[in-house]
């Protein structure tokens, strides 16, 4: 079996990250009251047993994962570790509402900063799909209400990083498409190193309450900040690029559907207006997508 996958089959991989990234807020409510590098250390060494395994089951597979070279290595982890880190700075010095909202503009960042790839181009429709997108995901986290103050200008900025860090992990990761994605394993293993130091460093240690708060950990490590991981790299490296960075506008969506079946929080109005709205950009985008492959097939040589 091909070892390669192709556009459309990466595309759905990338796909399922967004799917498991719906279930981070649910399951870090769970893991309470586990602190965020703690929690971050204990993720990423999940996800790395997960990718030790994966190479331990393909032949060649320990091969190919320290193939890339230190600089690649690197990049995988800065990328990583410093997402989260931002992330979880940001958090602690503003508004977690407002602050999530301008970490999420790595979607938006993604669709734009795609069109400066080789062989990529960002039609209207992509443009078009983000900016609605992100207005969807806008009223998703700010619930309509709010507003942002100077007072916070620390923690907006911080946030603003991560939603540049991630974006850009994220399309230069297209740059490395050579790079297997078996590399993703020391990616994590270096990132559990470097929140585990960090934590001993800053927080005090805590460890969830119950088996409910130990399974949330768990599945914790295995989807949002493990597996996810692995299958966003192959999406970015072969998938359709911009109709992943607009769907990715999805995961807030789903993140709160995920709480409200869970009865953690309660569906309101303006839950059904950000479906709307991210759904259209989300098709919107694809529709750019479909048309720009059929162009790309009627122009192409044949032979």
């Amino acid at each position: 079996m091909s070892t390669t996958p192709s556009r459309t089959t990466a595309t759905a991989i990338g796909f399922v990250a967004i799917l498991l990234w719906a279930l981070l807020a649910l399951f870090t409510v769970g893991s309470e009251p586990v602190p965020p590098l703690q929690l971050n250390a204990i993720c990423f060494t999940i996800g790395g047993l997960i990718g030790l395994g994966w190479c331990a089951a393909r032949p060649g597979g320990f091969a190919r994962m320290v193939q890339p070279g230190w600089k690649v290595i690197t990049f995988g982890t800065l990328g990583l570790f410093g997402y989260h880190l931002l992330y979880f700075s940001a958090l602690r010095v503003a508004p977690p509402a407002q602050a999530g909202l301008i970490a999420y503009l790595w979607p938006l960042f993604i669709v734009l900063f795609s069109g400066l790839l080789p062989g990529e181009k960002l039609r209207p429709g992509h443009i078009l799909g983000a900016v609605i997108g992100f207005a969807g995901a806008a009223l998703l986290i700010s619930k309509g209400g709010g507003g942002f103050t100077r007072e916070w200008a620390l923690g907006y900025a911080l946030a603003f990083a991560c939603a540049l860090t991630w974006s850009g992990y994220s399309v230069l990761s297209r740059r490395m498409g050579e790079a297997p994605s078996e590399v993703v394993t020391l990616f994590c293993l270096a990132s559990a190193l470097l929140s585990g130091v960090a934590h001993l460093a800053l927080e005090q240690t805590a460890w969830p309450d119950g088996g409910l708060g130990w399974a949330s950990l768990l599945a914790l490590g295995l989807g949002p900040v493990g597996l996810a991981f692995y299958t966003w790299d192959i999406g970015m490296k072969r998938g359709n690029i911009q109709l992943l960075g607009t769907a990715s506008y999805a995961a807030p969506l789903l993140s709160t559907l995920a709480l409200v079946l869970a009865g953690v929080a309660k569906p309101t109005e303006w839950l059904a207006a950000s479906a709307l709205l991210i759904t259209l950009g989300a098709v919107l985008a694809a529709l750019a997508s479909r048309r720009a492959a059929k162009l790309a097939k009627l122009t192409s040589p044949v032979g």
